[in-house]
């Protein structure tokens, strides 16, 4: 069984270049200069893991707002000689000192959104390290070279992320550290403006030549700490000292013959599992692409998955989340019962009843077949908007998803993971991998999964056509979002059906931006494929 090589174009959003081949290794990131970085490192004689974390370091200097060691990463890595799929969750943890009642005293029902108190222990550095050390065969001073050239010597701003970038124009403007570091004069870099940033690139010396000990503990350490004390933040020293990235298996749902395998939780890899889950019961590919029918369906899925996890899914050495029974198959079949095929429903419950943003994702394959699907992010744009004095380092604002509520299981709590919304995937079958594949964009992330695979396994769609093809995002309530390339008629339809549909023309950040790589094993060639949405490449030798 194979994918559509082939483009059909039969609408006209359809993909908008080829599908890219080579015979030795394959790169794909959301912009230009990350993804050659990834070759730069094939080609050095690294593998696929160096690609990875080489690409993730240049694109926290090139897409700053999206990445960087103030944030968190995932990974997914296949090793050929093994045939294994490994795991790597390098999420950060609450702050010891952060807890509900503390929260409460201040008058807070809900975390804030920016300032120190959602900061987050940043676990993406170590992720980054650990995956090259123990997986890798390059060090950190290769794969930071390109990072600390551009940001030493400076870039052009790619024309999606300068859109971005202007977007956080507001924040940045409100901490003058913030300011300093990520604003021209006062203004954000226009498209094709070189832009410079000596302290990250200093930063980044400090940790080639010293070891992530500096930023875990140490000499920078210690300035971020120092930072969070001065700002009210709960982020301390002894936090970062304690971090450790955990390697994990894998969980995965078989989707019609298609082993689909994602991180288990702290991550919402379980609700991508859980929507192709209930999608497997209906006859998708009867159903005309994009269609009311089909992207009703669709609609209804996504709403049941994301009611379990907004009550379900945490940290589970906090909480049990019930991974097993939400991707049973008796359990996709009491979610289809849900379903009205006719109506849209109102937000629903958690199925199982009640018991006791902005982000990076690349993907590199290397000669001897190994994979790595790679995600990182500082959350929504810039994080926090605490970036520390000095250093060009962004502080994430992950500690927004957690909850303030006592009773809920992603309630706040020391040395606490919270939900996280980004989530790498890989497809397998019959114990052979297939391709490593990730869309970024905050709660975007597993109705991007679950449509990608879709496309590629009900619509037949080749490799570039289902990255490119026009999404569907399920925003909140009845309200969805219909990308442009959704045929007119599908969003009237929808409308008569009782979906609400939002009526915002500007695309930016409403349906993200994917990547994927795919191995063809019978003949041992790459293929790759980069989200139009972005101004990244695939790139292969």
């Amino acid at each position: 069984m194979h994918f559509n090589y082939q483009q059909k174009r039969e609408w006209g959003a359809a993909a908008q270049r080829s599908v890219l081949m080579a015979p030795r290794g394959m790169c794909v990131a959301s912009q230009p200069l990350a993804t050659h970085s990834g070759l730069k490192m094939l080609q050095r004689g690294g593998n696929a893991v160096d690609a990875a974390v080489a690409m993730v370091a240049t694109l926290s200097v090139v897409e700053p707002y999206s990445v960087g060691i103030g944030g968190d990463c995932f990974a997914l890595f296949h090793l050929a000689a093994q045939n294994k799929v490994l795991g790597l969750n390098s999420s950060g943890r609450a702050p010891k000192a952060a807890r509900q009642e503390w929260f409460a005293a201040q008058g807070l029902s809900a975390m804030p959104t920016q300032g120190m108190l959602p900061v987050t222990t940043p676990g993406a550095l170590m992720g980054w390290a650990q995956a090259v050390e123990r997986h890798g065969r390059l060090g950190l001073a290769d794969v930071f070279e390109d990072a600390i050239y551009y940001a030493r010597h400076g870039f052009p701003v790619t024309e999606v992320i300068a859109g971005e970038w202007r977007e956080a124009e507001k924040l940045l403007a409100a901490t003058p550290s913030a300011a300093a570091t990520y604003l021209l004069n006062g203004r954000p870099p226009r498209p094709g403006q070189v832009f410079q940033n000596p302290d990250l690139a200093a930063a980044y010396a400090q940790i080639v030549d010293q070891g992530i000990g500096v930023f875990y503990g140490g000499a920078l350490g210690q300035r971020i700490a120092k930072f969070s004390q001065e700002n009210g933040g709960l982020l301390a020293l002894e936090d970062l000292a304690a971090h450790q990235a955990d390697w994990v298996e894998p969980i995965g749902l078989d989707y019609r013959g298609w082993q689909v395998l994602e991180l288990p939780p702290n991550g919402q890899g379980l609700t991508a599992l859980e929507i192709l889950n209930i999608l497997a019961g209906y006859d998708l590919a009867g159903l005309e692409h994009n269609s009311p029918e089909h992207l009703h369906l669709l609609t209804e899925a996504i709403k049941l998955a994301f009611a379990d996890r907004d009550y379900y899914l945490t940290d589970p050495t906090f909480y049990d989340v019930p991974v097993a029974r939400l991707l049973s198959a008796e359990y996709g079949d009491n979610c289809r019962r849900r379903v009205d095929p006719a109506r849209a429903m109102p937000p629903p419950s958690p199925g199982l009843g009640p018991r006791g943003t902005d982000t990076v994702y690349v993907a590199a394959g290397d000669q001897e077949g190994n994979s790595a699907s790679f995600i990182s992010s500082v959350y929504m744009a810039f994080g926090s908007g605490m970036v520390v004095p000095g250093t060009g380092i962004a502080l994430q604002n992950r500690g927004h998803s957690f909850s303030l509520d006592p009773a809920h299981p992603n309630c706040i709590a020391p040395n606490k993971r919270t939900r996280h919304t980004i989530i790498p995937g890989m497809l397998m079958q019959d114990g052979r991998f297939v391709m490593s594949f990730g869309v970024m964009g905050g709660d975007m992330q597993p109705q991007g999964h679950a449509q990608f695979i879709s496309n590629l396994v009900d619509f037949g769609l080749n490799l570039q056509e289902a990255v490119d093809a026009p999404r569907l995002r399920r925003m909140q309530g009845k309200v969805i979002y219909l990308e442009e390339g959704v045929p007119e008629h599908t969003g009237r339809r929808l409308a008569q059906m009782g979906h609400e549909l939002d009526p915002t023309l500007t695309p930016v950040n409403k349906v993200g931006g994917g990547q994927a790589v795919y191995r063809d094993q019978a003949q041992g060639v790459w293929l790759g494929a980069s989200d139009r949405r972005k101004d990244g490449c695939a790139l292969g030798f």
